[in-house]
């Protein structure tokens, strides 16, 4: 049997799984409230995995192990950034957001800016936090969406488009019908997945390159060098960090928290997050170095987890690597829908202008802006990483700071709030357009504190 057909065979099997999860969820969603928030009955472990899945994407696999492999060591200070905020989340703002979302019933992320807010400005601060995720989701659902089509590319030699459309489709189907259960739950199997492929690579890259010094000693030897280099490093390694403090302002991983059934279950959930994200964190970094001891010079960066798993993998593997990376998609992929579901139909009152049909309306936006990252994909292809880390940076700063201050007793009044978002996103855009600094660190750091700041001091009167 040949590769390709083992490789085909081993997909088919694990849609039918994701499918058959999107139909079993189906029972369990009956309200517009299960459809995006399953209740909030979720137990730690389907928490925390779909949280790690979901924190992760086509950015992980791809995107970061290219990353390694095109910087060098440099890169290892991501790792730390990483971690600090799922810390963060999980510990910091978590119980504060469950208790949230249980006290006065809410359903999305923007329902928890707007807490105490009234009248006109809230259905203001709703709006525009509505209008931003629509924004920055249509953009990082295309890389998804340009994630999978690479893998079906790479795969069976597919033009691009067929391969969009076919993990499109897939991702949309099951997201359609089970709604967040269903995402959760895929989202758990698929971390499992990811874990596996991401130690079996580093396993067999290990075996190849040597012991781990004896990686970075040759990723070292050849590392590329920045000007400046005083400067130009501590730049790097601060905007490296600064990508841990994305997730305090991202909505698809916090409703996580907001649907956990418990305080308990957030400390146990928090354990188990952090120990998949250490492991396969650390697994892209060793694969991404130990590629440049392996691959030639001049391989595309994103093409390294690709190239590494053919040249390293005997065939009969094959479909399980390519599954993994359709995994961190699609993880990603499902989540950032609901989510961007959610803001149209919930936050923006499209799903109340049809009383009685709100979960139809629900389903049908999901699908529309479904379409519309399909086009972003094949109309403007772009570096899954950079567009990847330009959402997160703009959805952190515009949301974060509001998040961190509410979860800690400092709630911004209604102007702050309304600032803050609109200083943080705009600044954030702002220093993408400009030229690269040493790790976009004006772009990660800079938007998020200027917001901060302005969140902080006009707090509400108490």
């Amino acid at each position: 049997m040949s590769a390709t057909t083992l490789t085909l065979m081993t997909l088919v099997l694990y849609q039918l799984l994701l499918l058959g999860i999107g139909f079993w969820a189906k029972s369990r969603t009956n309200t517009v409230r299960d459809f995006f928030l399953g209740g909030r009955t979720l137990g730690p472990w389907v928490s925390a995995l779909s949280y790690a899945a979901s924190s992760s994407s086509a950015w992980v696999l791809l995107g970061l192990s290219g990353f390694f492999y095109a910087t060098g060591p440099l890169a290892l200070w991501i790792l730390p950034g990483v971690w600090l905020g799922y810390t963060i989340v999980w510990l910091g703002i978590g119980p504060a957001l469950r208790r949230a979302a249980e006290q006065h019933d809410l359903i999305t992320l923007t329902d928890f800016l707007v807490v105490g807010i009234t009248g006109k400005m809230r259905r203001t601060i709703t709006t525009l936090a509505g209008g931003l995720i629509l924004f920055c989701f249509s953009l990082y659902v295309a890389s998804q969406f340009q994630g999978a089509g690479r893998a079906f590319a790479g795969a069976f030699d597919l033009p691009m488009t067929v391969s969009v459309l076919i993990g499109a489709a897939i991702v949309v189907l099951y997201t359609w019908v089970g709604g967040f259960w269903a995402v959760s739950v895929t989202d758990a199997l698929q971390s499992i997945l990811m874990l596996g492929a991401a130690v079996l690579l580093v396993v067999m890259a290990l075996a190849q390159v040597g012991s781990p010094q004896d990686i970075l000693s040759a990723s070292a030897a050849n590392a590329p060098t920045l000007p400046a280099a005083g400067i130009a490093t501590a730049g790097f390694v601060i905007g490296c960090l600064g990508i841990g403090i994305g997730p305090v302002g991202q909505p698809q991983l916090l409703t996580r928290l907001m649907a956990i059934r418990s305080n308990e279950d957030i400390k146990t959930g928090f354990f188990i997050a952090i120990s998949w994200s250490v492991i396969v964190f650390s697994a892209m970094a060793v694969l991404g170095l130990s590629a440049r001891a392996l691959l030639p010079v001049g391989t595309e960066a994103e093409n390294v987890f690709f190239e590494i798993s053919n040249t390293l993998l005997p065939a009969a593997l094959a479909g399980m690597v390519l599954a993994a990376v359709l995994s961190a998609i699609m993880s990603t992929a499902d989540s950032l829908l609901l989510a961007a579901g959610s803001a149209a139909a919930h936050d923006l009152g499209l799903a109340k202008r049809f009383i009685g049909k709100e979960l139809l309306i629900s389903r049908l936006v999901t699908l529309g802006l479904s379409a519309i990252a399909i086009a972003l994909t094949l109309a403007l292809p772009a570096s899954i990483f950079s567009r990847v880390l330009f959402a997160w940076s703009a959805m952190g700063a515009a949301f974060g700071p509001i998040v961190l201050l509410r979860a800690f007793g400092r709630p911004p009044s209604a102007q702050g709030v309304l600032i803050s978002m609109i200083v943080g996103f705009v600044l954030t855009i702002w220093f993408y357009l400009l030229p690269n600094a040493p790790g976009d660190v004006l772009e990660r750091v800079v938007p998020f504190t200027c917001a901060l700041l302005i969140a902080f001091v006009m707090r509400q009167k108490r």
